[in-house]
């Protein structure tokens, strides 16, 4: 008697439809946080911002590309491509040789 404290599971019903422990950001948060790392990878370390956009965005779709998605996830996903497809390039004309390094 004295292990639940007086509080049982009738009177909170979110203990019951939710057993597991959410130890990571919902899909709103992810759909955020890659449109700023988006964001900001047009500006500095888009090599490693943009893929990060491209994840993060593609986990706030839920991993799939039908169903309601939200704009922050969708920007996220094609603002991260478009700066990893930018940083590629940057490096890629960088390398060539005659360009200062050699």
């Amino acid at each position: 008697m004295m292990a639940g404290f007086g509080r049982g599971t009738r009177g909170y019903p979110r203990s019951r439809s939710r057993t597991w422990q959410r130890n990571w950001p919902d899909r709103a948060t992810l759909g955020i946080i890659g449109t700023i790392c988006a964001i900001a990878g047009f500006f500095a370390l888009g090599i490693i911002l943009g893929p990060a956009a491209v994840v993060c965005g593609w986990l706030a779709m839920g991993r799939t590309w039908t169903g309601g998605r939200s704009l922050p996830a969708l920007v996220a996903v094609v603002l991260g491509a478009i700066d990893t497809l930018l940083a590629v390039v940057w490096l890629a004309q960088t390398a060539t040789p005659g360009n200062g390094l050699f």
